[in-house]
């Protein structure tokens, strides 16, 4: 076996509406087909393949129960382009971020955080 790439990431939210509007929103993303569930979500698709790239589960309980309560995800990331675009973005909707041109491996990181606060980080050619 080999891994090739990370497929998806799932994210627990008490406010499942307010995040499919950032995903779509800030990032560009859409709200696709999910399966039918027992219990509420989305998945936010992206990418040239139009994968779900985001799984959310809508919850009311408790942030963090059983094994996820010891979750230490710092951050997740997506390969992207149009660096100049993306900030234009996250400027017209007041978003803030940080951004690190990382010449010596070749990439151009600009970090955000959802609504829930979950960190984000896009990575950009350096050329761009």
């Amino acid at each position: 076996m080999k891994i090739k790439k990370l497929d998806h990431v799932n994210v627990r939210t008490k406010q499942l509406d307010t995040l499919v509007e950032w995903y779509t929103r800030v990032l560009g993303m859409t709200r696709g087909e999910r399966p039918d569930f027992a219990f509420p979500g989305a998945w936010m698709y992206g990418g040239d393949e139009n994968q779900p790239m985001v799984h959310l589960v809508g919850i009311d309980g408790d942030d963090a129960v059983g094994s996820e309560a010891r979750l230490k995800l710092e951050h997740f990331a997506f390969a992207a382009a149009d660096l100049a675009s993306f900030e234009a973005r996250l400027k017209q909707y007041g978003i803030e971020y940080n951004r690190v041109d990382n010449d010596r491996v070749g990439l151009i990181q600009v970090n955000v955080w959802d609504p829930d606060g979950n960190h984000i980080h896009l990575d950009f050619p350096f050329e761009e």
